[in-house]
């Protein structure tokens, strides 16, 4: 009679369960020591944007750009723009470098306070000016502002008669992005720092208006993450996410979506004294949104 066989089969059962678990055990390990848990120094990675899929007023925006070509011999360029998406609206509006106002108890105006402080200086001049939260910057040399231009179009735009290297006589001629640049950054304009940050800001806002909002918004990934790289910025691939898809409507329900302003106020001597009158309208008109209702303080008063 032939012997039973002891042990054939109870071996190989423990050496494979004992190999599962080294397997299991060690895949868990390493997870676990991947998000964190095993190690308290270890930061979590950045949770990912919201996905949003209805535009409301916490989509509104401010953002300070800041036009910076020491080549061409012209003082920086400044301009806040405020966008609304749920109303499609977008305002620019040019500062003049000779803009003056007390700041942390001293007078300073808006070029030597960016000149000695720079970015964060100049972002501070301007909330303190229009009493608004400056939530973005944007500093922009030459090829990043071409960039941004060439991305939209170019324009058809109005050059006034004066503006030397254009022979328009005062008409409309269409500006390449390359022209645009010299036409912002021209210093000698008429009336000075007040009519370059007019021209500014008026040819920005046509040439948006001009612009295919489908185009721009179907490639609206590809000309972030270009433009993202050649700026100076705190905006982040997170803020982008977070608003993209209100600027996407906002651009695909169709052109004519921009203003544009001039701070208002006076010249004294080589300073520009801004309208405290008109501060407030302005203000009053693109930041006082209640997000249930939409409406600003004074439409609900």
């Amino acid at each position: 009679m032939a012997k039973k066989k002891t042990g054939s089969i109870a071996v190989p059962y423990l050496v494979t369960m004992f190999i599962a678990i080294l397997i299991l055990g060690g895949g868990t390990f390493f997870l676990l020591n991947y998000l964190g848990i095993l190690n308290g120094d270890k930061e979590l990675p950045e949770p990912p944007a919201r996905e949003i899929t209805t535009v409301t007023y916490a989509d509104n925006h401010t953002i300070l750009f800041i036009l910076d070509e020491p080549e061409q011999k012209c003082p920086t360029t400044f301009m806040l723009m405020r966008s609304v998406p749920k109303d499609r609206r977008v305002v620019f509006l040019g500062i003049p470098t000779n803009t003056i106002a007390v700041i942390d108890g001293n007078q300073q105006n808006l070029k030597d306070a960016y000149d000695t402080g720079g970015v964060t200086a100049a972002v501070n001049f301007t909330e303190q000016v229009f009493g608004v939260t400056v939530d973005r910057y944007m500093k922009l040399d030459s090829p990043a502002f071409v960039k941004i231009c060439s991305i939209l179009g170019g324009v058809t735009y109005p050059v006034a008669e004066d503006v030397a290297g254009f022979n328009s006589e005062g008409k409309e001629i269409y500006l390449s992005a390359e022209n645009i640049d010299k036409y912002v950054t021209y210093a000698a304009f008429k009336d000075g720092e007040v009519e370059r940050a007019y021209n500014a800001s008026s040819v920005v806002t046509a040439m948006v208006n001009q612009a295919s909002g489908v185009r721009v918004a179907d490639n609206l990934d590809i000309s972030f993450n270009t433009v993202i790289n050649m700026v100076e910025t705190n905006i982040t691939a997170v803020d982008y996410q977070n608003h993209k898809f209100a600027i996407k409507d906002m651009l695909e329900r169709g052109n004519s979506i921009a203003t544009f302003y001039i701070l208002n106020g006076e010249n004294a001597y080589d300073d520009f004294i801004p309208s405290q009158s008109f501060i407030a309208d302005f203000v009053n008109t693109y930041y006082s949104y209640d997000e249930n209702t939409g409406e600003s303080d004074s439409e609900s008063e």
